[in-house]
């Protein structure tokens, strides 16, 4: 595999198997293995070449925050300390760039943007790949378009137009799934004494009304008398999944995109999540009552499934176990990076018999 991009998530995923040309504004890499590499101005022949070369099987992508001629991305490359000395990362972001050029195997697109769109600068990864993976996905697919390619909401003119057609068969779900690393160098413990009833832990003031809102509701709770844990200051990685183990049930709401860590974090500590109902298509989501729970974002909703769901702790146990072998089958690097893979080249094999 060939993969360009900030982060190496195929190469974690398959180290042994992908060489990661690397977009990250940084003077080297650290911990570079012998198929990293840095994009720049000296290696942009290389990587022109390696797209074209038939011997990878695919070519995986994390979109850019900016065109190489967009003057934030030139002002951002420029003006910086590291530019001081010497370091200016200008061209990583004509590694994307090359794609326009000759490609030899199938582009599978990874967009992990927590916005619920496409950008207009992204719409040429969007037409050149063989799939594009977006993580906030719509449930009408159309409205990744809604103000970047069209300027308001896309108009059934707009819709039935046959190239637009073409873009939104393109478009697939992704989950974000367990952070990089997750499940390699952080050991859970599942099955901890349960000392709180709810746990919740992140930002609220500057994110989401959901937030603001529920964490409301979770402060009367614990007025009421239940125990509601929601640290005052930032927890190390290790307390935080132990304070997260320890709870029954974790507080997993929107931040500034629907798909959050906590939910897939709390699942494989051992504590079943509780997540507002989505406005977006999900990749082989958490199932309600086997998994998870999912509530009302109107007044009480959360309020009413913490009550209701408390009163049987031998389901929020089973619950918390299945939740587990699910994520772990389904959401960890590996198991997506997989997906992706499996799904690019199924679609790369029908258009060529087509």
């Amino acid at each position: 595999m060939l993969e360009i991009g900030e982060n190496p998530v195929m190469g974690l995923a398959f180290p042994d198997s992908t060489d990661h040309w690397s977009t990250k504004p940084v003077a080297k890499l650290e911990s570079a293995g012998p198929r990293d590499r840095l994009v720049t101005l000296a290696s942009l022949p290389c990587l022109a070449k390696a797209l074209a070369d038939p011997a990878y099987d695919i070519v995986v992508i994390q979109p850019g925050s900016f065109r190489p001629w967009h003057w934030q991305g030139i002002s951002r490359s420029l003006f910086r300390r590291s530019a001081l000395r010497g370091n200016v990362p200008y061209f990583r972001m004509f590694g994307q760039e090359l794609i326009r050029g000759r490609v030899a195997a199938p582009i599978a697109i990874w967009d992990m943007d927590d916005a619920p769109l496409i950008h207009r600068r992204h719409l040429f990864l969007l037409d050149r790949s063989t799939l594009y993976f977006k993580r906030e996905l719509p449930a009408d697919h159309w409205r990744v378009f809604m103000g970047t390619v069209h300027r308001h909401l896309p108009t059934q003119r707009f819709r039935l137009a046959k190239r637009n057609r073409e873009r939104l068969a393109k478009l697939r779900p992704i989950s974000l799934g367990l952070p990089i690393g997750f499940d390699t160098s952080v050991q859970p413990v599942p099955d901890s004494e349960k000392t709180s009833d709810v746990f919740f832990a992140g930002r609220v003031n500057g994110s989401s009304t959901v937030r603001e809102k529920g964490l409301q509701e979770l402060l009367a709770l614990r007025e009421e008398g239940y125990r509601i844990d929601i640290p005052e200051t930032n927890l190390s990685t290790d307390l935080y999944l132990k304070r997260i183990a320890q709870s029954w049930m974790s507080w997993a709401p929107e931040g500034y995109g629907h798909e959050t860590f906590r939910a897939y974090e709390a699942s494989m500590c051992g504590s079943v999540p509780i997540i507002n109902h989505p406005s977006i298509e999900r990749y082989k989501p958490l199932r309600e009552g086997e998994h998870c729970f999912y509530y009302d974002t109107e007044p009480g909703g959360l309020t009413r499934v913490i009550k209701a769901r408390l009163s049987d702790r031998a389901m929020l146990a089973s619950m918390a176990r299945s939740a587990r072998t699910f994520v772990k089958a389904e959401h960890t690097l590996s198991a997506v990076a997989q997906y992706i893979i499996q799904a690019t080249l199924q679609r790369a094999a029908v258009e060529t018999l087509s």
